[in-house]
């Protein structure tokens, strides 16, 4: 049985968006307000604050709000958890992957008797 991660759906979800993933990539190297973000975008704050909204429910930014100031910070456990998944899908594809050809290398006519 599939173990399930239910917060992994929402991780690779939000970062299914190109604008959201240069959020995060933004984010990466520092904290910012969402009027800075905003300001990188050629979409309205409106529509950015939808996408934070949807990458901090997703776990990958965390807000501080400080009266009508919003800062944002990437949040490393989410990231850490997505990439802890491709890793195991990575490993489980490459033993796949040499099982098949051990046993390709097994069963197939060597060269030599052709």
């Amino acid at each position: 049985m599939v173990k399930r991660r239910p917060d992994l759906d929402a991780v690779f979800s939000a970062l299914a968006d190109p604008t959201r993933r240069r959020i995060v990539e933004r984010l990466v190297r520092g904290e910012l307000t969402v009027g800075e973000i905003a300001a990188e975008f050629p979409i309205s704050q409106p529509a950015i604050s939808k996408h934070v909204k949807i990458l901090e429910q997703s776990g990958l930014l965390t807000r501080e709000i400080d009266g009508r100031v919003h800062r944002c910070r990437v949040s490393l456990a989410a990231m850490r958890d997505a990439a802890h998944w491709l890793e195991e899908q990575e490993r489980f594809w490459n033993g796949a992957l040499d099982n098949l050809d051990d046993f390709l290398a097994r069963t197939s006519p060597d060269k030599e008797q052709r």
